[in-house]
């Protein structure tokens, strides 16, 4: 199956740390956020590929609170835990108010929020499309295989297809290297725009008519790629 992409907003350092250590262990792919406002830049630029969100009530700049309406508006049926310290009946109601499909208080037992964030997961699964379908090619995003331009069935890497997914997720919007990076690469892993690059060239060979005047696979100067698609 492929790996799911979890957004962590959590002020406190050491604990985001942990769970995302955790949940990559897990086979998750996962992205943290500090503060309000950071979850906030995050979440839209990442918002088309998130499929869970860890979120913390009590944080800097932006209350957890308000950025469940903010991620609600942008993603209506991303599923959210709130993470709180609190364990004040009145904060739980109002969270499950808003429609959090969980709370879990701090401290908590780590096994316990793996269990809820995969049952929350497999509840979410039928929500999200497996195959992914432009002009004559196809992306299968559970099984990692492609159709390409002459028809050509062919496995790519975990990595590329994620990367597919980012891309055909936020069609016609620029998605910078750094956000990329982030997303699928460990910090100590060095990843270069260089890497990138070479994906994008492999995609070109699969999917474009053309290679070398590319329709749907582009690369901006300075900024990042886009991947342009305008369904019928």
């Amino acid at each position: 199956m492929f790996e799911k992409n979890i957004l962590i907003v959590e002020d406190e350092q050491n604990l985001a740390d942990t769970l995302a250590l955790n949940l990559k262990l897990e086979n998750y792919n996962v992205v943290i956020a500090y503060s309000g406002t950071e979850a906030l830049k995050k979440f839209n630029s990442l918002s088309p590929t998130i499929d869970l969100v860890l979120l913390d009530v009590m944080l800097p700049e932006i209350n957890g609170f308000d950025l469940y309406k903010e991620f609600k508006t942008s993603m209506p049926h991303v599923p959210i835990i709130f993470l709180t310290a609190r364990n004040e009946s009145a904060d739980k109601i109002a969270g499950l108010k808003l429609g959090a499909d969980d709370y879990i208080v701090k401290p908590f037992e780590l096994e316990e929020l793996l269990l809820r964030v995969s049952n929350i997961l497999k509840r979410n699964q039928k929500s999200s499309p497996s195959v992914f379908k432009f002009n004559a090619c196809s992306i299968n995003f559970e099984t990692f295989e492609i159709e390409d331009i002459r028809g050509s069935s062919t496995t790519l890497s975990k990595r590329e297809i994620g990367l597919l997914k980012l891309l055909t997720s936020s069609a016609n919007k620029v998605i910078s290297r750094e956000e990329i990076i982030e997303a699928l690469w460990n910090p100590d892993e060095n990843a270069s725009s260089r890497t990138i690059d070479n994906y994008i060239l492999s995609f070109r060979k699969y999917f474009e008519i053309n290679p070398k005047e590319p329709k749907h696979f582009h690369s901006i100067r300075g900024v990042g790629y886009k991947f342009t698609h305008h369904a019928k």
